[in-house]
């Protein structure tokens, strides 16, 4: 290891502890309307911090609308871990690129973190001045068949609602649904009236082209009553005003597949596709009967994991390969999801010296640019060497010597055969030649018989 790679680790180190003893900040998301609340989570394992961070920093861009202390104790394997996170809802006080700045509690700082505010969309006044009320938008009103569209619905309130509102599981005929995490909650001032807000996002990805309609979405809510009866005892059931309010429905357009893509490659209309690489151990050193584990890792962003086509195989002459189960895993994005399909195989080689690998090449759709692109890695040659522990030595010496005794042995053991088989076959001819002999022989008498004498 030379000393640059060394230092590089220690730097590494020292950057992670000083990371987990400080102070982390993260954002609940990245991107948000005008008029919207974000919060800001500040994280810390160090027991030895005190008091609140200091935010007077966030007065210029932000309005601090509340701050909440969350103190939690996790054991892991008899270790005790204590963590508090300091909350902080925030609205921004403009549009376009705004940093968080550094905060700072005791000794430690926090790192600053840039969200997007964008300008909001206009909305329909007679939607602004209702209590309750549902927005249901898309990213993209036009998309290719089996490529991704986001739906985002949006449940603003002026009112407190009861827990046992309901919004019925998302269901559009002809398309794949899948939700893109939890539900979100912040708050939004519209007309000067302070909003929670409900926002839930879907990614859909049409089966079929031509026109999908995406239906209206009903929420049921049950409001709080700001002035309670003043007779209403502590047992008394929850009242309220029903409410039931629905959106509007929604046009997409699902194009075709475009009649230059490849009719023999999988159709993958993705945003953006990489091809990745790895090994363990590396294959510089290869030799003869080693194990190295290729790993091979397709990521789309736009699609999900089960759309990922299996990668070719690594079939080449002086290669021994097991494949393993693929690995499969999707990811919630701001540009929705994010799959991975990655694909590891056990490689041994089997005879020394260069082994060519293919290389390795996905077609895929840009729904970004529209048209058509190739991700790839490059041909590459394995050196194999020989492998000192699998070759048999033998001794130079007396060839000649081992040969003629080899020989000799040889003609022994021809000779004792044929003694043998000789020997089988004549005793084998004696007992058949006894089987037709009778046991026992009549005597032959010289003189008259009795029968001539009478």
């Amino acid at each position: 290891m030379t000393r640059f790679t060394a230092f590089s680790l220690a730097v590494l180190f020292w950057t992670v502890q000083a990371q987990a003893a400080g102070l982390v900040a993260s954002v609940d998301r990245s991107r948000l309307n005008s008029g919207e609340t974000v919060e800001l989570t500040l994280e810390s394992s160090d027991v030895t911090l005190f008091g609140k961070p200091d935010l007077t920093p966030l007065e210029p861009l932000f309005e601090v609308r509340g701050t909440r202390q969350v103190n939690q104790l996790n054991t892991l394997n008899g270790d005790n871990q204590a963590t508090t996170r300091w909350i902080i809802t925030l609205l921004p006080r403009q549009n376009g690129s705004v940093v968080i700045p550094s905060l700072q509690l005791g000794e430690v700082q926090s790192q600053p973190i840039t969200v997007q505010v964008v300008e909001s969309e206009a909305q329909d006044t007679t939607n602004k001045l209702a209590p309750v009320f549902i927005d249901a938008s898309l990213d993209q009103t036009s998309v290719y068949v089996q490529a991704q569209a986001i739906l985002t619905l949006r449940i603003y309130h002026s009112v407190s609602l009861y827990d046992d509102s309901s919004l019925p599981p998302l269901q559009i005929p002809d398309a794949r649904i899948e939700q893109l995490g939890e539900s979100r909650t912040y708050e939004k001032a519209i007309n000067g009236l302070r909003h929670g807000v409900i926002e839930m996002r879907y990614a859909i990805y049409p089966q079929h082209s031509g026109e999908l309609i995406i239906p209206a979405q009903v929420f049921n809510a049950a409001l709080v009553d700001a002035q309670p009866a003043p007779d209403a005892g502590a047992q008394t059931p929850k009242t309220g005003k029903l409410m039931r309010v629905s959106s509007s429905e929604l046009l997409l357009t699902v194009k075709a597949k475009p009649a230059s893509y490849p009719a023999d490659a999988p159709w993958l209309p993705a945003r953006s596709l990489s091809l990745s690489e790895s090994w363990n151990p590396e294959p510089e050193h290869a030799q003869v009967g080693d194990s190295l584990t290729r790993s091979l890792t397709v990521k789309a962003e736009g699609l999900a994991s089960s759309q990922l086509p299996p990668l070719p195989a690594t079939d080449v002459n002086g290669l021994r390969r097991y494949p393993d189960q693929p690995v499969l895993s999707n990811q919630n994005g701001d540009r929705g999801l994010i799959g991975s399909r990655e694909e590891r195989e056990a490689l041994v080689p089997v005879r020394s010296g260069s082994i060519e690998l293919p290389a390795v090449d996905v077609v895929w759709w840009n729904t970004f640019e529209d048209h058509l692109e190739h991700s790839s890695l490059p041909a590459q040659s394995l050196e194999v060497a020989n492998n000192p522990s699998m070759v048999v030595d033998t001794p130079a010496s007396a060839p000649q010597a081992h040969s003629a005794a080899d020989s000799e042995t040889l003609w022994r053991w021809k000779l004792s055969t044929l003694i043998l088989a000789c020997t089988t076959l004549i005793g084998f001819g004696l007992w058949w030649r006894a089987r037709w002999q009778p046991a026992i022989l009549r005597a032959t008498q010289t003189g008259p018989s009795p029968r001539t004498v009478l």
